[in-house]
């Protein structure tokens, strides 16, 4: 048994997003923007399987990707992706599975597995309207910083990202990654790599985007899209660290300017990182889509399964 695995390319992204389409989430993997940029620097295929969307992640073995389509046609995608293990005799792993996909998968095949949830790639999901007011106590800081930004910065303005300032933002982020070490850091270089293609392909993706000018010169801007019929996704922020309060600013801005009809804004991990972690943590998110690896149940059943939302709000406090 042997499909036909290829890399995302431009053209693929109408079908691929059609499987998206057909089970939505709030995961920030289920967009072609995502896995089509990012299928740059991981080792990650896609082939349509019993009509469902599987992605294989080939950097360590073979694992995969919980399918996308129709309930029936998931259900016969896993059957296959068993039986294709069971004849390679390697083990069945699939990755970013949400508790949704876990349920599902439960009711299907009742103690069959288990699931360990990584809380690295856990996804931040804000209340939109709590990102675009910043109101009340928790974050009264945030409301300060943006007050500091409006006071330094009065000539400050604000722009959706089109094609005709989307190339001022490709010189900004060349700018930012030549004076933020990314050379010297194979994460931070493939991300902005990923950057540098959104903004090139900004047409192209159909992307959402913002920026912010003081004096007329870009210091921050942001990048991200549709995810669901609730949630929007932002996929890339950046500004120059030397303006109080850019950050801030063009996250509240953006939100304000672009994500205004979406319940929720999803803004990705925090891959591990503290720094990043506990910035995500102080925008007070309203829970986090948490996302695991999926194996075969051990002899004694036990699960995985625990509530990580529980143990999130304890950060939180």
């Amino acid at each position: 048994m042997e499909f036909e695995f290829k890399r995302p390319e431009l053209e693929d992204k109408e079908i691929i997003s059609s499987y998206f389409a057909k089970s939505p989430s709030r995961s920030c993997e289920r967009t072609f923007v995502n896995v089509y940029l990012w299928s740059r620097h991981y080792k990650v295929k896609y082939a349509v399987i019993e009509d469902a969307l599987v992605f294989r992640d080939e950097s360590d073995g073979e694992s995969f990707a919980y399918p996308a389509g129709e309930s029936q046609n998931i259900k016969k995608a896993i059957d296959t992706l068993m039986e294709y293990c069971r004849e390679k005799q390697i083990p069945f792993q699939m990755y970013n599975v949400t508790p949704e996909h876990f349920a599902q998968l439960s009711l299907w095949y009742p103690g069959k597995f288990q699931i360990e949830y990584v809380r690295d790639i856990a996804d931040y999901i804000y209340e939109t309207e709590k990102l675009a007011t910043l109101a009340g106590k928790k974050l009264h800081g945030k409301r300060n910083h943006i007050n500091k930004f409006k006071n330094l910065y009065p000539d400050w303005t604000y722009e959706s990202i089109s094609d005709e300032n989307v190339e001022e933002c490709f010189q900004m982020a060349l700018k930012w990654r030549n004076e933020n070490g990314c050379d010297d850091d194979p994460e931070k270089n493939a991300e902005m790599c990923v950057t540098l293609n959104s903004l090139r392909l900004f047409k192209e993706l159909e992307l959402r985007g913002g920026l912010l000018r003081i004096g007329g010169k870009i210091v921050a801007f942001s990048l991200g899209e549709p995810l669901c019929s609730d949630t929007f996704v932002v996929h890339i922020e950046k500004a120059f660290p030397d303006i109080d309060g850019a950050y801030p600013m063009i996250n509240q801005q953006f939100v304000q300017n672009e994500c205004m009809g979406f319940t929720y804004v999803n803004r990705e991990d925090d891959t591990g990182a503290e720094g990043l972690r506990k910035a995500k943590l102080s925008y007070r998110p309203a829970f986090l889509e948490e996302k695991g690896i999926v194996t075969f149940a051990s002899e004694s059943g036990s699960s995985e399964n625990s509530d990580p939302e529980n143990q999130d709000r304890s950060e939180e406090e």
